[in-house]
């Protein structure tokens, strides 16, 4: 059960923005419709931006009500929409963020999104003084200082259900399958929809395998009697690695089938587990504001809320568990 800790408020801020940012993640809308109904009930306006950062510098900022955010939860994507702002890289432009905020009688903002847009958050606050707070929304779960993020539970699910899908073919046919996920610099959720899918070989960025590698574990398999594999794979951040290594696999003798899963992992519906989430994320975003915390992300540690400084979330890299791997590799033998 996720605790949320009971802050004392000592800020008087009359009004909140929020908006999504960078990739989607099932989930983002059940953190908008927390953060706007949680801010209403303490008496504060709230206030939608469209479009990310984009939208921000082009005052496309609405006021919310409870209305707006009705049956939103189960939907996927954001009903914000999101971007990605690359004239936001400059600190000009992050000074006349702050001042379109500032002019519309905005006291804080809070972003929910991965690092990139906390980032420019962090950077937007150290400048001009403007309160900041980030909810982490990825399908990644790459975001230093939290254990969980918005929108990973339900990617890791989509995935596992085309896994057993795709099963049914590759045992039907006698067939290698290389299925690839979500993941550029990552293996979190190839790691977990490996295990969940009870996959045969899990290839990460974090753990680099060789063909030869690769080939013992399938041969490790048919040793077992088995006569068809799955092997998980995250995209890695050159396109095409999963065509590379089935062509490895065909100068080996083997004819291995391609599935990949790209974007279907970004949409639908989001899980239970990621609605909790979100929506306890969501409404701790604004006690924290209102406690005077900012330049920070709200997390889960143990199971517990936590802030977490801008700083040490944009600076520091979140690490694969060995053992997870450890586990991976031991139960596929």
């Amino acid at each position: 059960m996720l605790k949320i800790a009971d802050l004392p408020r000592t800020q008087k801020y009359k009004s909140i923005a929020v908006m999504t940012s960078g990739g989607d993640a099932p989930g983002m809308n059940a953190a908008i419709r927390a953060v706007t109904r949680f801010g209403l009930s303490l008496g504060l306006d709230i206030y939608g931006v469209t479009k990310g950062y984009s939208g921000l510098l082009e005052g496309e900022i609405h006021q919310l009500n409870a209305s707006s955010v009705a049956n939103i939860i189960q939907r996927g994507g954001t009903i914000l929409k999101t971007d990605r702002c690359l004239p936001f890289h400059k600190k000009s432009v992050r000074q006349e963020a702050a001042n379109i905020l500032t002019r519309k009688g905005i006291d804080a903002l809070i972003v929910i999104g991965g690092d990139g847009s906390f980032t420019g958050a962090h950077l937007m606050e150290q400048e001009t003084g403007f309160p900041t707070i980030g909810i982490p929304g990825t399908i990644d779960n790459d975001i230093s200082g939290t254990e969980d993020t918005i929108g990973f539970d339900t990617a890791v699910n989509t995935a596992i259900d085309a896994i057993d899908r795709i099963r049914d073919t590759a045992s039907s046919h006698d067939r290698i399958f290389l299925v690839e996920v979500m993941g550029r610099s990552s293996g979190f959720i190839a790691t977990q929809v490996g295990i969940g899918g009870g996959a045969e070989t899990i290839i990460v960025p974090e753990k680099k395998l060789t063909i030869a590698e690769v080939c013992k574990t399938i041969e490790r398999g048919q040793k077992r009697g088995k006569s068809s594999s799955i092997i998980v794979m995250a995209e890695g951040k050159k396109p095409g690695l999963s065509y590379r290594l089935a062509a490895d696999l065909t100068k080996r003798g083997y004819s291995p089938k391609v599935c990949i899963l790209g974007h279907t992992q970004r949409g639908g519906v989001p899980t239970a587990h990621d609605r909790l989430l979100a929506s306890v994320l969501g409404a701790s975003a604004v006690s924290y504001l209102l406690a005077g915390k900012s330049d920070c992300m709200v997390g889960i540690q143990k199971s517990e809320v936590v802030a977490v400084p801008f700083k040490h979330v944009v600076t520091t890299r979140k690490a694969l568990p060995a053992e997870l791997l450890k586990v991976a590799t031991t139960l596929s033998t």
